[in-house]
């Protein structure tokens, strides 16, 4: 499910590997093994219980050498998602289901980047869990989505994280806005950068502007360099202080 539109010349939103596990994982502020869950999957041995195999979750280049690039941008705009399906409390074994009917209804790969994911998904999946109540599918129906003003819509943490996700016309993820930031505006965007984070004002890289200053440029100097506010490269080195620690 490729597509020409939109594409800078070397990069493919759904091929090009662009992020290792742990970088996804710290741009989506998810723990890496989770990450590493969804996009390689398991393999689970309970004590005298069948052993459990779950399957990736994620797009990625399942033949990249541990600890090189594997997940292309839309792998990470699926994370993105996931991300905001387990703050919501869902665990992975349920979101499986759902994701499989998903995909099965909108008849494409990667629903988890698609647009119809926003219009549409709500009441798919509302419709779904209606059909088969008490399986894991439904009881994942019923933390995700909302009945609101007589619709069906995601519950308001998954509302928030699609609302950080901007589509392009063949219908998937162009353009993601990393969740961890409480005032800079921080973007992933595959046409720039090479789809490593940037801030939207003015288009620095994140990682150079942070560099900079840890390497012992003054905060003012470091804003009035990459054009970026001081308070919004603050909050930049306070996430990354964070995610460091």
């Amino acid at each position: 499910m490729t597509t020409t539109v939109d594409r800078p010349a070397g990069i493919d939103r759904f091929d090009t590997p662009l992020y290792t596990v742990a970088e996804a994982a710290r741009y989506l502020d998810v723990p890496t093994s989770t990450l590493a869950t969804w996009a390689r999957g398991y393999r689970r041995r309970p004590l005298g219980r069948q052993e459990v195999i779950g399957d990736p979750v994620l797009a990625t280049s399942p033949d990249a050498p541990r600890g090189t690039p594997s997940v292309p941008f839309v792998g990470l705009a699926e994370g993105m998602v996931l991300a905001a399906l387990r703050r919501s409390g869902v665990p992975l074994q349920r979101i499986r289901p759902a994701l499989t009917r998903l995909e099965e209804e909108f008849g494409i790969r990667h629903a988890l980047a698609s647009k119809q994911l926003y219009s549409d998904g709500a009441e798919v999946l509302y419709d779904y869990g209606r059909r088969d109540p008490g399986s894991d599918g439904a009881r994942a129906v019923d933390d995700l989505v909302v009945v609101r003003n007589g619709q069906r819509v995601f519950n308001t943490v998954v509302e928030s994280y699609l609302s950080r996700i901007t589509f392009s016309a063949d219908g998937y993820a162009s353009l993601v806005r990393l969740p961890a930031y409480e005032l800079a505006d921080v973007v992933v965007d595959p046409t720039r950068g090479f789809g490593q984070p940037i801030f939207a004002e003015g288009g620095a890289r994140l990682d150079d502007a942070l560099a900079m200053f840890r390497a012992g440029e003054p905060l003012e100097s470091v804003a009035a360099e990459f054009g970026v506010t001081r308070d919004h490269l603050e909050d930049a080195v306070r996430v990354a202080t964070r995610l460091a620690a």
